[in-house]
């Protein structure tokens, strides 16, 4: 039941969360949110890893930076695209390797999310922070609406997931003195 019985891979600050607790209900629902998000990135970098087996590379990288309207003169899509061209058939099997690997750690992140388990939790948060540098990066570069949009979701979860554990557990051990 979502974790909401108490189990042995249930997190320690859930025992005083009760089933359709107002508290429990909206934690729940953010977990299951990022969750979904988690979800949706594997199955997006699946798909395009996915479909280098039968698209040529080239074709893959001008569709997606037409996707996200990218002009072919700036430099990422020249990057982008002299990257794909040079692939041979031994570097895109490991692209699409490379893939189903950070594909894979999504799908458990999501699964662990959705049933509220602290170890997916401490994934979110550790990769998470791990690409602020490089979002703040890309924005110092060149400041889009994606840019700010993906940096303020990433801050978003990255903040909720340091609520959850780190915060939480602390204070709950200083109000127990």
């Amino acid at each position: 039941m979502c974790g909401i019985l108490r189990n042995d891979r249930m997190n320690p600050d859930e025992s005083k969360l009760v089933a359709g607790n107002a508290q429990h209900r909206a934690r729940l629902q953010a977990l299951r949110s990022v969750a979904v998000l988690e979800f949706a990135k594997g199955v997006a970098v699946l798909s395009a890893a996915i479909s280098l087996y039968w698209l040529d590379p080239s074709d893959v990288a001008d569709a997606f930076l037409n996707f996200l309207h990218i002009s072919p003169d700036h430099h990422l899509a020249r990057m982008l695209m002299g990257m794909a061209d040079r692939l041979s058939d031994i570097a895109v099997w490991h692209v699409v390797l490379g893939a189903c690997s950070y594909s894979g750690l999504r799908f458990a992140e999501a699964y662990g999310l959705w049933k509220a388990r602290a170890w997916a939790e401490w994934i979110a948060l550790v990769s998470g922070a791990l690409y602020l540098p490089f979002e703040i990066r890309l924005l110092a570069h060149r400041v889009t609406l994606l840019h700010i949009a993906v940096l303020t979701v990433n801050v978003a979860i990255v903040v909720f997931m340091f609520y959850l554990r780190i915060y939480v557990p602390r204070h709950e051990r200083q109000s127990r003195r």
